[in-house]
């Protein structure tokens, strides 16, 4: 790692850089000025919630929301204590654009720093601190959090010929796209949403999936490897079950175009047409490759290998929460998820400040405080 020597120039200096203003980013923004912290500031390159208000317009949240903050138990899509996106947008499965507006509605509420259109070109790492280079000039903080999303990062060439697909995440409607038959690769929870749409929209669709137990086969009650239950109910509606094909143990390895349409070939000799472009539901590269060189890659999948505060093992005070953080078998890509990791990392920042953070006690009457990970990871028995 190049240290960079001091910049007399450089006038915002911050205890705190929170880079992402999304779901990961107002959550943690919260939850560091319920620690105590003061002296932070929130960047993205668009507005606060740009991921969601980006998602194709028939896509909804597959967690459902409902207020139950009156028994004591947090809205399962909320992302700080005492809000409900239930309860503020009375929807119990929002759409991007809905959950953007949320966001937007907690960052105003609690008078977060935010400064959008601020796009991040690169984090040096200095004596103390980092400094962030930004299309609107250089920034200083004691402390970098990454709160970048994925839904803007798409793995979008994962083999040869992918230029002819389509990312689902650069779809605005499923309505407008062209042709009656299509053919979808990747069949997890983009992939079938993905189907579910296209089918409601008249057409023909094939999932293909390269696992030899595909999601929507899985017996895990974790939704971060098979399909949720909203998602499973969607597909057994007849509307959905009569259009959709599902196929798993299908690798593909090339994409070609031909005169009357699309060929997807896997690589066991197995080829599947198509009139329209097929849909690429291959997941997601994440914000964090920007700075991949600042994390050490785990061995068993390659994602950012954190300590037990969520702080990379390389680049000391820098820390990651959102969809990406990782720890042994245990996903963190929900929102219900990674929320329980804010308090972790802002009581770490806090204690090198020398705050105490006493109200982050609360946040584990909440489910919000998860230091303990051993209690992860129980499936259910029936």
């Amino acid at each position: 790692m190049i240290s960079e020597p001091e910049d007399k120039s450089i006038e915002d200096e911050y205890d705190v850089v929170v880079v992402g203003a999304g779901a990961a980013g107002v959550g943690i923004g919260v939850t560091l000025m319920h620690a105590g912290i003061e002296n932070f500031l929130i960047i993205d390159r668009h507005e606060v919630g740009a991921s969601f208000a980006r998602w194709p317009k028939e896509m909804r949240f597959i967690t459902p929301s409902f207020p139950t903050n009156s028994v004591g138990m947090l809205d399962i899509n909320a992302i700080a204590i005492g809000t409900s996106p239930a309860f503020s947008l009375q929807s119990e499965h929002p759409s991007g654009r809905q959950y953007a507006a949320f966001l937007q509605g907690i960052a105003k509420f609690f008078e977060l720093p935010v400064r959008v259109g601020t796009e991040v070109h690169e984090v040096v790492r200095r004596h103390r601190g980092y400094l962030i280079k930004t299309n609107d000039g250089k920034l200083h903080a004691r402390f970098v959090i990454w709160a970048g999303g994925e839904f803007q990062y798409p793995q979008d060439h994962p083999f040869p010929g992918s230029e002819h697909c389509i990312h689902n995440a650069r779809v605005d409607s499923w309505k407008t796209l062209p042709g009656d038959d299509c053919l979808v690769i990747g069949g997890y929870e983009s992939g079938i949403d993905s189907a579910v749409h296209l089918a409601k929209a008249g057409k023909r669709v094939t999932v293909l999936d390269r696992s030899e137990v595909a999601p929507w086969n899985r017996e895990a009650s974790d939704p971060s490897v098979n399909l949720s239950t909203y998602t499973i109910e969607r597909l057994r509606q007849k509307e959905v079950a009569d259009r959709v094909k599902l196929v798993s143990g299908v690798d593909i390895y090339e994409v070609t175009k031909t005169s009357d349409g699309y060929q997807v070939h896997g690589v066991s000799g197995e080829t599947f047409t198509s009139t329209s472009p097929p849909i690429l539901a291959t997941g997601f590269c994440g914000s964090v490759s920007l700075i991949s060189s600042l994390f050490e890659p785990r061995e068993e999948d390659g994602f950012p290998l954190l300590t037990q505060d969520d702080e990379s093992t390389i680049s000391p005070d820098l820390f990651l929460v959102g969809p990406m953080v990782r720890h042994d078998q245990h996903v963190f890509c929900f929102i219900y998820k990674f929320r329980q990791r804010f308090a972790v990392v802002a009581k770490a920042i806090a204690d090198r400040l020398g705050l105490p953070a006493e109200q982050l006690e609360t946040y584990r009457q909440w489910g919000m405080y998860l230091d303990d990970l051993s209690c992860c990871g129980e499936e259910c028995v029936c």
